[in-house]
């Protein structure tokens, strides 16, 4: 018998990969919340990743709770009340009632703030609040990078757009200092002057961030 020939019955096997960003931004998100400066000073507005992905609004708003409610931040408000107490800013006055003022002024400034500008604006404006680490290229424009994105935000689309969410809070809480600062210190020149400073602080916080702070962050576990 001639011509017989054994054929192997083909098998066809297809993988398909899809890509959750939601997923990927909860295992983003959950990594961040444990990053802290020495393991103490929480750092949790730092994107670390290469392809970060966008926050949902969910996130934004547990990451500022988180942040507000964290015991370091309440320290660091007992801290800077004291300074205040010092100073006499707001002039509240001296004593331990003076320093309760402060410290709830204080306190209402950075939630107002953080909540604003870190979770409400951005949920609504679909920007990301965090700041992105750059961390390599030259130092110009890893410096053009940290202290422009005080005015420059990431979309939740990935794009870049001005930062009317950091803007918009620092305004927002400025303006609303008036309702509990002491009447001298209330006005138009509270709110800028408040604006002027928090946006200062970013600028330099972020600088901060880009040569400092990520190397003293612990992240993934360890330091890098």
């Amino acid at each position: 018998m001639t011509g017989i020939q054994l054929r192997i019955r083909p098998e066809v096997t297809s993988v398909q990969v899809t890509y959750d960003p939601v997923e990927v931004a909860t295992e983003q998100f959950k990594a961040e919340q444990h990053q802290r400066l020495f393991r103490v000073l929480p750092n949790f507005y730092v994107s670390y990743e290469a392809n970060p992905a966008p926050l949902t609004a969910k996130m934004k708003f547990q990451l500022a709770l988180k942040i507000s409610t964290d015991p370091v931040t309440a320290a660091g408000v007992a801290l800077v009340s004291a300074g205040r107490q010092a100073a006499n800013s707001p002039k509240y006055g001296q004593g331990w009632a003076a320093y309760g003022e402060r410290f709830g002024a204080t306190a209402a400034d950075g939630f107002s703030d953080i909540m604003i500008g870190g979770a409400i604006l951005p949920s609504l404006l679909h920007q990301d609040p965090r700041y992105f680490y750059q961390g390599a290229g030259t130092a110009g424009s890893r410096i053009r990078h940290a202290m422009f994105s005080p005015f420059v935000a990431r979309g939740d689309n990935g794009t870049w757009m001005p930062n009317y969410s950091s803007i918009g809070g620092d305004l927002a809480s400025s303006a609303l200092s008036n309702l509990y600062y002491p009447r001298s210190n209330r006005g138009i020149g509270l709110v800028f002057g408040n604006f002027a400073i928090g946006t200062a602080e970013r600028v330099g916080g972020s600088l901060a961030q880009e040569f400092i702070f990520g190397k003293l962050t612990r992240r993934g576990g360890r330091m890098k």
